[in-house]
């Protein structure tokens, strides 16, 4: 049993890799081409731009954490990029769909300020492993 845990824990990197490509083209479809995505993919009606943009940008950021977790093997790195790509690209969403309804004003602005967090988060946390790797 051991030996087979063993294999399927060497699994892990590759597994993450070819999960996070998927998710990161298939969010990318999703934000950057809604209508197609709908039409191919996801038609669950009604169709609705804005959501399809929001989905995408979810997937994105979880897309961009599991490439991350394969790259580094680091859950907090990891982590930090998916959130912050994902509250990136959702405020791009917002932008973009701002005369769609919702509350602009708020959304954009409390979407980027989680953007920033992060990243400035994300910043620091690697500083402070170069600081002590090296």
């Amino acid at each position: 049993m051991d030996d087979l845990l063993d294999r399927l824990a060497r699994l892990a990197r590759p597994a993450l890799a070819a999960f996070g490509v998927f998710w990161l083209v298939i969010g990318l479809w999703a934000f950057l081409a809604p209508r197609s995505f709908f039409d191919n993919l996801a038609e669950f009606e009604p169709y609705n731009r804005h959501f399809l943009h929001d989905v995408g940008s979810m997937q994105i950021g979880i897309g961009a954490g599991a490439i991350a977790a394969a790259w580094t093997l680091r859950p907090v790195v990891s982590a930090l990029i998916g959130v912050t790509a994902f509250h990136a690209v959702h405020a791009l969403s917002h932008i973009i769909d701002r005369d769609l309804g919702g509350r602009p004003w708020f959304d954009i602005t409390s979407l980027t300020v989680v953007a920033v967090v992060s990243s400035v988060i994300l910043y620091a946390s690697k500083r402070r492993d170069v600081r002590h790797d090296g």
